[in-house]
């Protein structure tokens, strides 16, 4: 039960439409596989995409931090060990964060393996199965309320729409026009990635609420770092406020939770490092009474595989953001988290249950 092997591959695979928000545009998902071999022949996969605008990463970093630094580390080490395991990953090097949860993921996928359980039973088994939104990126209204209408139709009745470019009232109109199409029954929730001021973000929400536009909550409203400004609009609005990338660590959520800054964390696993931190933030946060949500980046299903098992584990993770999947022209996973529409369900395979990648050529 030794870790064997930790090789690395590139992938890309077109999105179906341009995913716009207030950071970035993505055409083309790129990612760094990971493959983690026992030396019994098991094999555990994890991935890493390179989020420059929020990480820091890109594929090239990505890969030297795991063959040059992490994988020496890990190399020879037993499964059965593994607490050495992540405290080595951990300390291996700073930051790195999406090259780390790679590597974790696909530990977590042996270990499930090993316990032959799939790995959201092995991390807890609350639940087995669940409801992701799906994100309707920034563009103009009536092609936002287009999206959006179409995104219903296909079964989903919970929408996170990309807010924060322009103005205020180019913001509001872009909601007004998807709720006239979708009616009021849909859930909305916002994500402004950043694109708002601590005033901007007061006034609109705001002016939301005043017209009824009924949002569910309204994610990272503020520049990461402006954790004053966070707080601002969450006690001046009545719309609950959910702290992404404001949230890398467990010291970040610590602050954030300190200063009550936010009704609400979104965990990631690119940003978090993977699921051995990501459960400590969760928990983290259970005990001081804020709920969570588990959301990715624009990952393929491997990644998004783990971290709905994560999601899946705890009582105290609530929301759901894993369309990340359904933007792409080609599935390059065999196996892994099942679609119908909105509804995601687990495999009875054990671990991660992804039986093969489709890796074109790479570099170890």
């Amino acid at each position: 039960m030794k870790i064997q092997a930790i090789e690395t591959f590139y992938v890309a695979v077109p999105l179906t439409k341009p995913f716009k928000t207030a950071l970035r545009t993505v055409t083309t998902a790129f990612s760094v596989v990971v493959k983690v071999t026992s030396d019994e022949g098991k094999v555990g996969y994890g991935e890493a995409p390179p989020t420059h605008v929020i990480t820091g990463e890109s594929l090239e970093s990505i890969q030297y931090a795991i063959n040059e630094i992490i994988s020496p580390q890990l190399i020879g080490l037993s499964l059965l060990e593994k607490e050495i395991i992540f405290q080595k990953l951990h300390k291996a090097l700073v930051r790195n964060t999406s090259a780390k949860a790679a590597v974790d993921m696909a530990i977590f996928d042996l270990l499930g393996q090993y316990a032959e359980l799939p790995l959201y039973q092995y991390l807890g088994g609350y639940r087995n199965s669940l409801t992701t939104d799906f994100t309707v990126s920034v563009n103009e209204p009536a092609e936002m309320a287009e999206d959006a209408e179409r995104y219903v139709r296909e079964g989903f009745q919970i929408l996170k729409v990309k807010v924060g470019i322009g103005t205020i009232q180019e913001d509001i109109e872009r909601i007004e026009a998807i709720r006239r199409r979708v009616g009021k029954d849909i859930k909305i929730r916002l994500d402004a990635n950043q694109g708002w001021n601590a005033k901007e973000a007061v006034r609109a929400i705001g002016t939301m609420e005043d017209t009824g536009l009924n949002i569910e909550f309204v994610e990272q409203p503020v520049p990461a770092e402006d954790l004053e400004g966070l707080k601002y609009v969450t006690e001046r609005t009545a719309t609950p406020i959910m702290a992404d990338e404001s949230v890398f660590s467990i010291y970040d959520a610590k602050r954030v939770l300190e200063m009550r800054a936010a009704d609400l964390i979104n965990i990631k696993l690119m940003k978090s490092g993977g699921i051995y931190q990501a459960l400590k933030i969760n928990t983290l946060a259970e005990a001081n009474d804020i709920t969570c949500m588990v959301g990715s980046m624009i990952e393929t299903k491997i990644g998004i595989t783990a971290a709905a098992h994560l999601a899946a584990s705890q009582p105290n993770i609530l929301f759901y953001d894993f369309d990340a999947p359904l933007m792409l022209a080609e599935d390059i996973v065999t196996g892994g988290i099942i679609y119908q529409a909105s509804t995601m369900t687990f495999s009875k395979s054990y671990g991660l249950g992804i039986a093969s990648v489709k890796i074109g050529e790479g570099q170890k």
